[in-house]
């Protein structure tokens, strides 16, 4: 453990597993305490609140769809009132509904715009005041490499990861006179619950594609995200997505 978060407050949407779980983990053994949110996760939520405690941090997790905007909201307010001001806003929760464009409804093309695009407008909006009139704020967005290159079949989902990075850009035009530094990462092909879909044998066909030859892990992801979090290192990054990927996309 160091502390390059020392006394700060991390706000982590989709905690309890993944990506998020490494974050929220890593964060933790940092310094930070945590306030995460899950869904319908008890027994992985427990297992990372216990891990963040056994660190001497505090931590706040609620089961929430952050599609639910006024549970989303309540759900800042209460890790503030439990925690204190947010440092970091980390929006990472996601989801992936497949289908190639005929098979695609209204209502997937919604939710999936609804988990990832308005979730983490709305989550941003509500630190912002807060970390302005601190003059000091992180907020990072979990894109991933398919906003930048695309894939078939799943169009919605490249779709938001897309919409994030324009997002983040933009917001970091505001931020940055405030000293809210804005920042996104867009991973590769990482092990995950999501990818775990795609069924056995995807991990060593993907990263046999891959010029690294194998797919990432979730605490690689992290340690951009702590990056991005920390200063010195975070501060110079304005508007920027950070791709570890493994060299599945060169940009």
């Amino acid at each position: 453990m160091t502390s390059a978060l020392a006394g700060q407050v991390a706000i982590i949407t989709g905690g309890s597993r993944g990506i998020g779980r490494a974050i929220a983990l890593l964060f933790a053994g940092e310094g930070a305490d945590i306030a995460f949110c899950h869904l319908h996760d008890e027994a992985g939520a427990a297992e990372v609140s216990a891990q963040i405690t056994a660190m001497g941090r505090r931590v706040h997790a609620v089961d929430l769809d952050v599609g639910d905007l006024p549970g989303l909201r309540n759900f800042i307010v209460g890790a503030e009132a439990a925690l204190g001001p947010c440092d970091v806003l980390v929006n990472n929760a996601g989801l992936n509904l497949r289908g190639p464009i005929e098979a695609v409804t209204e209502a997937m093309f919604d939710r999936v715009m609804d988990v990832h695009v308005k979730a983490s407008f709305f989550a941003a909006q509500a630190v912002w005041e807060g970390m302005a009139a601190r003059g000091r704020g992180r907020i990072i967005t979990t894109a991933s490499q398919l906003g930048l290159k695309g894939a078939a079949n799943i169009v919605p989902y490249c779709m938001a990861k897309a919409a994030l990075i324009g997002f983040t850009r933009a917001l970091a035009h505001e931020g940055a006179p405030k000293g809210i530094l804005v920042n996104a990462i867009a991973p590769g092909p990482v092990v995950s619950d999501l990818t775990a879909q795609l069924g056995e044998g995807w991990a060593e066909r993907t990263g046999a594609k891959l010029p690294l030859g194998r797919v990432g892990q979730p605490e690689e992801i992290a340690h951009a995200a702590l990056l991005l979090a920390s200063s010195p290192g975070g501060d110079f990054f304005v508007g920027a997505t950070l791709s570890p990927n493994g060299g599945d996309v060169m940009h």
